[in-house]
């Protein structure tokens, strides 16, 4: 039996889960810590309550393990397990435990569990080796880190960078795995061939001129998303004679400092919302308001790209692989962990985060043509549920030959 420990039921990975037990090769359950989202949660980055309207539990096993009070996805103390995990294991007959990290203290504890339980020790997580670290916090990261990664014995890299973070804390080449980061691309794909027969009337919803060359954000508005950049990219684009509107679609500290930067004209989380007088000086902006998974595809239908220019916080950015999979391309910050595997894709673009001239560049280069360019379909090809679900499998039949 391989386990499968996570934080919370992620509309990211319990397709995955789901294709896993499709398969039917591995044996497996996935033993969760909260149900976050799952049932209605507050979010504080998005600053608002929320559950996803995917069947987030259905299709693959699965149990919730007792947690400490308080717990959640995001802290580290309390997201710990209130019973010794070694029994567990043992009693579930686990021969290796999947771990998606180390930000909880509860993977810390699965990890020390599953080496005494005499399992193997599987690791996706999503750091990258581009952030820069300050020079006191290198030994130790080191220190803490080493110990961790000594007990891993296969990693599931989920990218290139990610892959070079493991390779500079001296992992050998045997352990690592391909097991790329992906979104249900299936279910986009057809989700966006549905919405765009609705494409001029999705727009005119949102008030996005016909003719308007619309930028998409997508996520919550945080400083490390940097969502000002884009508007100070498409002030620039006005200057330069462009029509551009921007959609925003997320929520978070920063709504109110973007409206206040743009000419607002749609506004879907105020009721009464009324465009004020219009003025040329600032870019036209779409408000969406927060859209689960079966309602974003209509903003990616209605945009002509996106754009995701955050920070290093940015471990991969998979709000640019449901974009592509539903045919918009991607204009990507060099400093997010997705950009040298997805941003080297036509017609996608890779601009020096922070570097609003070069954005524009970017933006102006997609803005081109009369007929808009889009993704292809297949271009994700590699970026799949099933090269996850294979190299879960070769590993599993590694682990029992060795058995």
């Amino acid at each position: 039996m391989l386990i499968i420990l996570t934080t919370h039921p992620i509309q990211y990975q319990v397709p995955l889960w789901q294709a896993l037990a499709k398969d039917g090769r591995v044996p497996f359950e996935v033993w969760y810590l909260t149900h976050h989202a799952v049932q209605t949660s507050h979010d504080a980055e998005f600053g608002k309550a929320f559950a996803w309207d995917l069947d987030m539990l259905g299709g693959y096993p699965h149990r919730l393990l007792p947690v400490a009070p308080g717990a959640t996805p995001t802290s580290f103390r309390q997201c710990r397990v209130t019973e010794p995990l070694e029994p567990l294991l043992r009693q579930a007959g686990a021969k290796a435990v999947w771990v998606q990290g180390w930000q909880v203290q509860a993977y810390w504890q699965a990890v020390w569990a599953a080496k005494r339980a005499g399992c193997e020790v599987w690791l996706r997580g999503e750091s990258n080796d581009l952030a820069p670290v300050a020079w006191w916090k290198r030994p130790i990261k080191h220190l803490l880190l080493g110990q961790f990664f000594r007990r891993v014995d296969r990693f599931l890299c989920i990218g290139a960078a990610n892959r070079r973070f493991y390779q500079k804390f001296g992992v050998v080449e045997s352990r690592l795995h391909p097991a790329p980061y992906a979104v249900d691309n299936d279910r986009f794909a057809q989700q966006a061939t549905e919405a765009r027969k609705e494409r001029a009337k999705i727009r005119k919803q949102w008030s996005i001129a016909e003719d308007a060359f619309c930028v998409m954000f997508c996520g919550k508005f945080i400083p490390k998303k940097r969502p000002l950049d884009l508007v100070a990219a498409a002030a620039r684009l006005m200057q330069a004679g462009r029509k551009v509107h921007l959609l925003f679609v997320g929520a978070g500290e920063l709504g109110g400092e973007l409206r206040q930067a743009c000419q607002v004209v749609s506004d879907a989380e105020r009721p009464n919302f009324q465009p004020s007088t219009f003025s040329s000086a600032l870019p036209p902006a779409s408000f969406a308001g927060f859209l689960n998974q079966t309602e974003i595809s209509r903003a990616y239908v209605a945009a002509d790209c996106l754009v995701l220019p955050s920070d290093f916080g940015e471990t991969w950015g998979l709000v640019a692989n449901e974009a592509m999979a539903s045919g918009l391309p991607c204009v990507i910050s060099d400093h997010c962990g997705c950009a040298e595997d997805l941003g080297v894709i036509p017609p996608n673009q890779i601009f020096p985060c922070g570097d609003t001239e070069v954005l524009v560049d970017r933006l102006k280069r997609l803005a081109q043509p009369v007929e808009r360019p889009r993704v292809a379909p297949g271009a994700l090809a590699s970026f799949t549920f099933e090269s996850s679900v294979q190299a879960a499998t070769e590993a599993w039949q590694r682990k029992s030959t060795l058995d």
